[in-house]
This record gives structure tokens, sequence and C-alpha cells, in this order.
């Protein structure tokens, strides 16, 4: 698993903030400061590209090592959850087949819901919210999983303030989805460290693949092919959008001065350790639920939202959260919750390809800046953050 990168002004930036009293920090709670800083941590954490410099101290902490059960389940966690963790993988080899032996699910039916509208052509927001009703698969708070948000903390503070795990329980039969499934498989091919060079071998060529002919049989995906070939971005040719997709995510490329040592894929949704032990990347729910439940990651409580933001609970599908993984700090991270992983890929190229740095949208009841970093012609990163 992993890898990640800064600019220039990034140190000049970081002396300015560290140079503010700690109690400037304090102040800012529940006001629109506390939030704008917050979005500048994670911005300024996580996202400065240009020339490969980056520094911040981190504090670390010994971590559990995970188990693993001769039925096929994985089962851990230090924190106290009202039921186990489990996880079922026993199906995930069929995902290294040869591409003649692959199955995959029927392609997805629903007519013009897919072909975007004039308005939606002119108006990101408005595409990405019919990406928002085209998401079949995301999963419904309570029914299909449950999480428990703790309580929340300044990102500065110190502290673990969540006494449970962030997930209570994911229904068994979220990982029968297939497009769940075939995402989860894919989160192990990675080294976590950044600088690593990635040796990728042909089972995990073969998952890859396999990963983006499943979700281009689903709405979020086709939506995206006919939104970016009507405005002439990609090729209306489902083929060619399906290996350039193929290429944006997974083709590796340098970071942290080594090169072949991360992709798109991995930073966004795996995540990295950078050799200044910080976390970078490491934006989905699916990685956090699968590293939580093998005692690889410590979630210690939602950061406070600004003055108009609401306090999360178990029904919120957008957070914003500090956690430690392989005892290493990650002090603001953000991640939608629930969501399916062919919603997230729909939604971060539709904001790499036909949007800007900041991208202000509405998903649902949710308001939101999908930030979004270019690395040359790739992803280097791209991340919600709650506009509260």
């Amino acid at each position: 698993m992993e890898g990640l990168i800064n600019d220039e002004d990034d140190n000049n930036n970081r002396e300015q903030r560290d140079e503010r009293p700690r109690s400037s920090w304090a102040e800012v709670v529940s006001g629109e400061q506390d939030h704008q800083q917050q979005q500048e941590e994670e911005e300024e954490e996580e996202e400065q590209w240009q020339d490969g410099s980056y520094r911040r101290n981190s504090s670390t902490r010994p971590h559990q090592s995970d188990e693993n059960n001769d039925d096929g389940w994985q089962t851990v966690g230090k924190k106290h959850s009202r039921q186990q963790h489990k996880i079922q993988k026993d199906g995930w080899n069929q995902y290294k087949l040869p591409p003649d032996e692959q199955q995959y699910s029927n392609e997805v039916e629903i007519g013009d819901r897919v072909e975007p509208t004039e308005d939606e052509l002119t108006d990101l927001s408005r595409a990405c919210e019919k990406l928002w009703d085209l998401d079949l698969n995301r999963l419904v708070p309570g029914k299909d999983y449950e999480i428990d948000c703790g309580k929340g903390k300044k990102a500065f503070h110190k502290g673990d303030m969540a006494q449970r795990s962030l997930f209570t329980w994911v229904n068994d039969d979220v990982f029968r989805k297939p497009t769940f499934g075939r995402f989860l498989s894919l989160l192990d091919n990675y080294i976590p460290h950044q600088g690593r060079e990635e040796v990728v071998t042909s089972e995990e060529i073969q998952e890859q693949a396999s990963f983006i002919e499943e979700i281009s049989r689903t709405a979020p995906i086709k939506y995206v092919h006919r939104y970016l070939a009507s405005k002439g971005i990609v090729s209306r040719s489902y083929q060619d959008f399906k290996r350039m997709m193929t290429s944006l995510w997974f083709d590796l490329y340098g970071r942290g001065g080594t090169s072949g040592s991360s992709s798109a894929f991995e930073h966004v949704f795996v995540g990295e350790i950078k050799q200044n032990n910080e976390v970078s990347g490491f934006h989905n729910w699916l990685q956090f639920y699968l590293e939580e439940a093998k005692g690889r990651v410590d979630y210690q409580g939602y950061i406070f939202p600004g003055r108009r933001g609401e306090i999360p609970d178990s029904e919120t599908q957008i957070l914003t959260i500090q956690f430690e993984w392989n005892g290493v700090l990650k002090s603001v991270s953000s991640t939608l919750v629930g969501v399916s992983p062919e919603f997230e890929i729909a939604l971060y190229t539709l904001c790499f390809y036909a949007g800007e740095e900041n991208n202000y949208i509405q998903l649902g009841p949710y308001a939101l800046n999908i930030k979004c970093y270019h690395h040359g012609h790739k992803i280097g990163s791209v991340f919600p953050i709650a506009d509260s």
C-alpha cells in the first residue's frame, strides 16, 4: 500500500501559521475562523504539489497487529464496539482470475437518466447532484452500517476523544456487492510508505482492469463518460474511456522524489505514510473500516465544524475526523461515508476533468468543496471538504 508532495510557498505559509499564538487557534472553535483553519490545515498538510518538499512534525504511537482467522475472516480492533468487526475476504481470489474467467454484473439499464442535461453541462454542481441520485449502491445509515462519532476536538488538540471505534458494524451483504468487493481487493496491492517503488504484478493489473470493468457497468460511470464526451474532453468510445480511467487512477508516478512510487488510487483511497511520519491521502471510508477492523486505525474523534456546521451523528455521510494509522497521526481528514466506490471514482474524475481546484457543489443535503490537485496529467489528490 503507498506515497505525496508540496510547493515553495509551503514553508512560508507554515512559518506564518506556526507563529500564531496557540490562543488564536483556541478562540475559534464555534466560529467561521475555525472552519477556515480546518480547511487550511487539510490543504496545507495534504496538497501542495510542485517541488516535492514537505516537512511537518507528527507524533507516533505503536499500533496493534491484526489477526487472521482460519475461516477467511479478519477480526480485531483495540476499541470497544457493540459488534466485533468482521471482513469477509474468501471471495476476493476470483478477482485475480484471467480475463476470460471473470464474471461481471449485468449492465445497469436506466435509460435517459445517464444523459446529461444542458443545465448539468453548464453547472458542475448539478452534474454532481445527478451523480448522487445515480448512486444506486449508496448505503443507508442504520440499515447497512452504523458509526459512532464520539466527541469532537480541535485539530491541534492531542488526545483521543472517541472511546469506541468509528464503525460499530457494517452489514455483511455490503462486501458481496461486486463493486465493493473488487474495490476492497485492490487495497492490499500497495506499499504504505511513500518513496518505496511499487512492483505491480500481473494479478494486480488484472484486479485493476476488472475493477474498472465492473464499475463501468454502473450508472455513475456511464453518466461521467457521456458528460465528458459531450464536452469533447474524452472519446465517445466507451472502451477508450475505460482505458483512460485505468490509466488515470492506476498509472504509477513519482512522489517524494521516487519514480513509480505512487498513483492517484493509492494516494486518494489507500493512503500513504511519508518519511517524516505523516499520513497523506487516505480519504476513503471502506479503507478506514478495513484498517480499523484490523486494528491499524485508531479513531480519535471528529473535528469541530464551523459556526453554521452541524455536529455529526450516526446519520452523517460527510465527516471531518482525526485518526492514527499504523501509529502515525492524520490530524485532519475528510471523507464521504457509505457512498459506493463507483460514485467516488465518478465524482473525482468529473471534478478533475471538468472542474477546477475548488469545486463547490451540493450532494443531497451536503454542501461540499471537492478539492482537486493535478500532478501533470494525473490526479495528485482529490478529497471532499464539508462547506459548513
